[in-house]
């Protein structure tokens, strides 16, 4: 459980040189000496794309790429394959694009054993009986001498503090284990689990990874982002490595206070700006949702600016079925669920549509641009309000982070979501 390589601080701003020795650093421990012949990485997609992990996924090719068979797979989980503009953007242009594989969460996984319903029962508090099939792309078990598992320790709906086992059990993992995962952080109560590294979900994702995958070469690299007040620019406060849970509680740890915004008092009015590169979905775009929720006051409102929405969901099945049932709240879906085996067969579907609903708590105004209409926004249940209109009123590019008045009225500015999680102090630590 040893740390390979560790480097964190809410002061440092790690640069590329220092990242290169610490990467390097990582894979001489793990090689132990050995020669390395053949790589498996397995960074996140452009949706994380501040996580630095396709500098990293860079220099291990530069480092090892003339004397290494390399393979990349994204981990895209539920995601849409990577194009070339989003594989440029993530990754530049000096990687061999034939070294990229497209994980299939559907079709390309093996089974490698099951979870019990008894062990579910224990880490849902009884409220779900099913078993889950450990599931991984078969690629895992192709003869490598490293298989390097890259990306951002950040606070995360389902899991509390994405990546380490997840990247592993939802990132190149299959459709059961991603769909009863989701479905049993859903009923655990997204509140009770945002920010936190220990949650029912992470317990699951730790027991496939350590009952099914403890004699594979397995090694994490975890980053921790912020940005950075003094120049708005993303900095890297952390770097740690290793094999077991060691390092990604270090990380987790430094998240905290790197990605946590606690606040005093509930926010009335919260504007949250998605990125149109990053964020073309609902399905990547209710973070918007998620990470503001716990920090909207009662008959409050959050406004979503989304120019780059185009679809619900990242998969054409999960798209269908959000149009279908809509964002409408944990009693209607739960409801739906019990009703419909085309929701029981999607149970990671149903778990967004309750993660995307505001519970009627509060209101929740997408804007979308030019290629999606309002009134489809409007028909999975959100209300809308014109884009350029609102632009306009608020004038956004103006706006900083956090709190802003704009004649005479207060409102929370994020211009990016995907970075924190934003809560009432004394609903977080409650």
């Amino acid at each position: 459980m040893a740390i390979y390589a560790e480097k964190g601080g809410l002061e440092l701003n790690i640069c590329e040189a220092e990242l290169r020795e610490l990467v390097l650093q990582t894979i001489r421990t793990a090689a132990k000496g050995k020669e390395l012949k053949k790589l498996l990485l397995l960074p996140p997609d452009h949706t994380r794309l501040n996580s630095q992990a396709g500098l990293i996924t860079r220099i291990i090719y530069e480092e090892y790429g003339k004397d290494c068979e390399i393979a990349i797979m994204p981990a895209l989980g539920t995601h849409s394959a990577m194009g070339e503009q989003e594989l440029s953007l993530m990754f530049g242009d000096s990687i061999p694009r034939e070294l990229f594989r497209v994980h299939d969460w559907r079709n390309d996984v093996v089974t490698l054993g099951k979870a019990s319903s008894e062990l579910i029962q224990e880490l849902s508090g009884g409220k779900l009986d099913y078993e889950v099939n450990i599931q991984v792309n078969k690629i895992l078990f192709e003869d490598w001498d490293l298989i390097l598992s890259i990306g951002q320790v950040v606070p995360h709906e389902v899991v509390g503090m994405a990546n380490y086992t997840k990247n592993i059990m939802v990132g190149v993992g299959g459709s059961d284990i991603i769909n009863k995962s989701h479905f049993l952080g859903a009923v655990s109560n997204l509140e009770t689990i945002m920010g936190h590294a220990d949650s029912p979900v992470r317990r699951l994702f730790n027991y496939g990874v350590d009952t099914y995958l403890a004699d594979r070469p397995l090694v994490y690299m975890l980053t921790v982002m912020e940005r950075d007040g003094a120049t708005g620019k993303m900095a890297m406060r952390g770097f740690f490595s290793g094999r077991g849970a060691d390092a990604f509680e270090a990380a987790a740890k430094l998240a905290v206070d790197a990605n946590l915004v606690l606040l005093e008092k509930p926010l009335k009015k919260v504007i949250v700006y998605l990125d149109p590169e990053e964020f073309k979905s609902t399905w990547l775009g209710n973070k918007a949702v998620y990470r503001t929720r716990m920090a909207i006051a009662d008959d409050g409102e959050l406004i979503v600016l989304a120019p780059g929405l185009k679809e619900f969901g990242e998969d054409p099945e999960n798209d269908r079925l959000i149009r279908k049932y809509g964002y409408k709240g944990t009693p209607n879906t739960l409801k739906a669920v019990a009703e419909n085996p085309e929701l029981q067969a999607s149970l990671g579907a149903a778990a967004h549509l309750i993660h995307g609903s505001s519970e009627g708590r509060f209101k929740i105004t997408y804007c979308p641009g030019k290629e999606i209409s309002r009134e489809e926004v409007e028909s999975v249940g959100f209300a809308t309000a014109d884009l350029a209109e609102v632009c306009a009123k608020y004038q956004v590019d103006t706006l900083k982070d956090g709190f802003n008045t704009v004649n005479g009225e207060e409102i929370f500015y994020i211009s990016n979501p995907a970075l924190g999680l934003w809560a009432l102090k004394k609903a977080f630590y409650s």
